[in-house]
């Protein structure tokens, strides 16, 4: 077994595993003797997916880790998430495949940073997205996911001055959206930042028919040329019900594995980003694999743990967001 110090160098168990074995059997034997639940961001690989108890978005899996019944959840997404588990279920063990999935986003605003900046507007009211650490959630007021943010500012009096981070890009597209003027903390995610509006223009071209579906992290550019703009799920449910048979996708491809499952008969093309490999996977989100999966279930190893202090801050606001998009029917 390692030490606690090799598994924070490495990240994960290393374990050599029989290979005859049938991982998917194996996690669901492990999941029923640990009274475990394994949650699923959709970027996440299709084998991850496919074992997963429950697949969503930030907001759907954090309303899950809320609610659930296990004892342990292992979370197959990045840090964030899985401090998130930790922060609305204290009392249960969370792990993480791989404790150095980490996040762009998050890492764009230190806490150290971010408390300079929110004390130069002392009358303004805190909205920090889900995609951040526990330190910047405890110094928040509301926290939001892309699938409630408008809803969230649009509850707010229209005279409540408002902060909004880590993401500039939803930021943007938040305030355009609710006609609000937000201080916007210059953060964004590296995925979402890389797609290439000259290539998806030709892409389009290429494909006339095809609807153009984007994240609001994407920059302005690349949202001012989307049919839709939604998060994860507001993607996916946009291809189930459109009459569409192309769609070109402007987020992280691991979605793309449900909207194949959910829609045999369209084709989903990833929208190309200005990088060579013409790749827009998150590095972070696919650090997890099956084998690092079942490893971490097996060892109860590694955990993800939160101090008390910033469990009590940072709940706060989470319940708020969750109390809002319960109130309208999110």
């Amino acid at each position: 077994m390692d030490t606690l110090e090799e598994l924070n160098r490495r990240g994960f168990v290393e374990e050599s595993i029989d290979p005859t074995l049938d991982l998917f059997d194996e996690i669901e034997k492990l999941k029923k003797e640990k009274n475990a639940i394994v949650l699923a961001h959709y970027y996440q690989e299709p084998d991850i997916q496919d074992i997963a108890d429950y697949i969503g978005d930030s907001l759907g899996l954090s309303q899950e880790a809320a609610k659930t019944e296990a004892d342990v959840i292992v979370f197959a997404g990045v840090h964030f998430m899985a401090e998130t588990a930790k922060i609305l279920s204290p009392e249960k063990t969370v792990l993480l495949p791989d404790v150095k999935a980490g996040c762009s986003l998050a890492d764009s605003c230190p806490p150290h940073l971010f408390k300079k900046f929110k004390e130069k507007y002392p009358d303004h009211l805190v909205i920090t997205y889900v995609n951040c650490t526990a330190e910047l959630k405890a110094m928040s007021d509301i926290v939001c996911t892309s699938t409630n943010a408008v809803q969230i500012v649009e509850s707010l009096p229209k005279e409540q001055k408002i902060i909004f981070g880590p993401d500039k890009n939803l930021g943007a597209w938040v305030a355009k959206k609710t006609g609000r003027d937000l201080v916007l903390w210059n953060g964004a995610c590296m995925v979402h930042e890389i797609f290439s509006r000259e290539k998806i223009t030709k892409l389009k071209e290429r494909h006339p028919g095809a609807k153009f579906i984007a994240h609001p992290e994407c920059e302005e550019a690349v949202l001012q040329m989307a049919d839709y703009i939604g998060s994860t799920t507001g993607l996916l449910n946009y291809a189930i019900k459109s009459d569409a048979k192309e769609f070109i996708v402007a987020t992280e491809s691991g979605i793309i594995h449900q909207m194949e499952k959910a829609c045999p008969g369209k084709t989903f093309i990833p929208a190309p980003p200005n990088n060579n490999c013409a790749c827009n996977d998150c590095p972070y989100m696919k650090r997890n694999t099956l084998e690092k999966l079942y490893l971490c279930l097996k060892n109860g190893t590694p955990e993800v743990t939160v101090p008390a202090d910033i469990i009590a801050a940072a709940r706060k606001p989470i319940e708020r967001m969750l109390e809002i998009s319960a109130s309208l029917g999110l």
